[in-house]
């Protein structure tokens, strides 16, 4: 059965984005096969839109017949990776009764309709038509282009980000376009990036899978312009209000057919940009967690270790607390966290040294300045390879500070305080 509509594509108003708050729609005719679609994703942000998906299936198999799901297999966790765990998605299919495939490549994978396929976990119910719709979304690998083009109406993914992302310069009045400041959030981590570059509003889009790039495909709806304002301070706030917009919007624009021929981009910067416009969401690692005392604010350094969790820094080690017996520095994660001191700080240590206070109270803390003059407070951390310990055991076990030799407890120092051997790196 052939399902027949009436859509409307969003034409851009002209001269500058700067003054789009509407885009005006054009009216055409367009119809469609019955969607089988072939699902790609892994988490919680992935997870809206299968519900959504199979919500459709259920209530009209003349839009969705059918509804398969691809993910990738367990992975080995924890330091020695003695356990394995399995992305949430595939639980979520098992719920749903769908049909689930685990792959970690396409390499060798292809789109048969009698699905002779190893890593089938559960036969799918029919076999009389092909797939003709791909649909990923936090998924992690690129759909190769030898399987979007098997496929009737290629691939779409739903990017949770307003791409490309337009900042305001500081004076309305300057010559917009030319001397605006853009950011762009493809890449595996928009939702991290959005947050630290402390952007208070946010969007979705649904965009065609490109058949070489990530995130490079045409963009058919997107949140309007500037997007909507958000009070998220974590990813998973974030990803909780965006998961459902994006899941809306992917309904939305298969009952619009936007992925059926002429295909028409929608989005406010469509046809504008250039690669030397944009930023790109890199994937989260140690480096994004390095903290740098010489340049980050407290308020950075509080907003890093919401979003990202644990930051570490490395630092001098010395034999039994000796000054001048060096060893290899040593990674400190900050694994408990910090807090901004509230109090006044009558202790003036150079920006990025740690120093140890309370030695002789009950609750040991450690203080640290940070470059904009505040002072950040953490009770506890660890050093790399080992357990999370309390401040001065911490220290005198991995020799991070000057403590004399036969110093076992805190309170055998002459002072409630000690500092670190040197500033952190």
């Amino acid at each position: 059965m052939t399902r027949n509509i009436c859509i409307f594509s969003l034409r851009r108003l002209r001269p500058s984005p700067l003054l789009v708050k509407h885009k005006h729609r054009l009216a055409s005719n367009k119809s469609y096969d019955p969607l089988r679609i072939l699902f790609c994703g892994s988490d919680e942000f992935s997870i809206a839109s299968l519900r959504a998906l199979d919500h459709a299936r259920k209530a009209d198999t003349a839009q969705v017949a059918s509804l398969d799901v691809v993910c990738r297999p367990e992975k080995p966790v924890q330091r020695h990776l003695s356990s394995v765990r399995e992305v949430p998605i595939a639980a979520v299919a098992r719920e749903l009764g769908l049909p689930l495939h685990k792959i970690d490549t396409f390499t060798g994978w292809t789109l048969d309709v009698t699905w002779v396929n190893a890593h089938l976990e559960k036969p799918p119910t029919r076999h009389e038509a092909p797939i003709n719709l791909i649909v990923a979304v936090s998924f992690g690998l690129r759909v190769p282009a030898r399987i979007l083009g098997s496929v009737k109406y290629g691939g779409l993914n739903v990017h949770p980000s307003l791409l490309p992302e337009y900042v305001c310069p500081r004076s309305f009045l300057v010559e917009a376009l030319n001397k605006a400041k853009f950011y762009r959030f493809p890449g595996p981590a928009p939702l991290h990036h959005t947050l630290l570059a402390d952007r208070r509003t946010t969007g979705v889009t649904l965009q065609t899978l490109h058949p070489t790039k990530m995130d490079g495909g045409q963009i058919l709806a997107q949140t309007p312009y500037p997007g909507i304002e958000h009070r998220a301070k974590t990813v998973t706030e974030l990803q909780a209000l965006t998961a459902q917009l994006g899941a809306d919007m992917l309904i939305q624009s298969l009952k619009n057919a936007v992925f059926v021929p002429p295909i028409q981009e929608v989005g406010w910067y469509a046809g504008n940009s250039t690669s030397e416009d944009f930023t790109h969401a890199t994937k989260i690692g140690p480096k994004e967690r390095h903290l740098d005392w010489a340049t980050w604010s407290a308020d950075e350094i509080l907003r890093r270790q919401r979003v990202i969790g644990p930051l570490w820094n490395t630092t001098k080690t010395s034999i039994q607390g000796n000054i001048g017996e060096w060893k290899e520095a040593k990674r400190i994660i900050w694994d408990d966290g910090f807090q901004r001191l509230e109090e006044e700080c009558h202790l003036f240590p150079a920006v990025g040294q740690p120093i140890i206070v309370g030695l002789h109270g009950p609750a040991q803390k450690i203080y640290i300045r940070t470059c904009d003059g505040n002072v950040l407070v953490a009770r506890r951390f660890k050093v790399e390879g080992g357990a999370t310990a309390e401040a001065f055991q911490a220290a005198k076990r991995n020799g991070l500070a000057p403590i004399p030799k036969g110093i076992d407890t805190p309170t055998q120092l002459p002072h409630d305080f000690l500092a670190f051997h040197s500033p952190l790196t």
